[in-house]
C-alpha cells in the first residue's frame, strides 16, 4: 500500500506504507487508509516531527560513536533516515499551514 498525501496547497506526496505509517504515528494520527490533518493540528505535527528527527539524529550519532570506538564500520550510505523522509512532509505541512488547507490521504 502507498500513502498519497494531498492538499490544495501543494503537490501530492507519496510514501510507502511503512514510512507513511511512521510519519502518521509520530504526528499522533491513526495510520488508517484514510484520514486528514486539520489545519489546527499542523503546528503540533511540525513540532512532533522536528522533535523526532532531533532524537533520531542524537541516537544515530551515539550509535556511530559507539561503533567507531569498537572499530566497526560506520558507513550507512544505503540507509534513509527519518530526517530524509520527514523533511518533505514538514515542507508540505508548513505550506498547508501558510495557505490554511488541510492534508488528506486515501481519498
Amino acid at each position: 500500500m502507498l500513502y498519497k498525501f494531498k492538499s490544495k496547497a501543494t503537490g501530492d506526496l507519496i510514501m510507502l506504507e511503512p514510512h507513511g505509517r511512521q510519519i502518521l504515528s509520530l504526528i499522533g494520527k491513526d495510520p488508517s487508509p484514510r484520514g486528514i490533518v486539520e489545519v489546527a493540528d499542523i503546528p503540533a505535527a511540525i513540532v512532533a516531527l522536528q522533535t523526532a528527527m532531533k532524537q533520531q539524529d542524537e541516537r544515530d550519532a551515539q550509535a556511530q560513536h559507539t561503533a567507531q570506538a569498537r572499530g566497526e564500520d560506520t558507513s550507512h550510505e544505503d540507509t534513509v533516515s527519518l530526517r530524509q523522509r520527514a523533511v518533505p512532509f514538514i515542507a508540505m505541512l508548513q505550506r498547508c499551514l501558510d495557505e490554511q488547507h488541510p492534508i488528506v490521504w486515501g481519498v
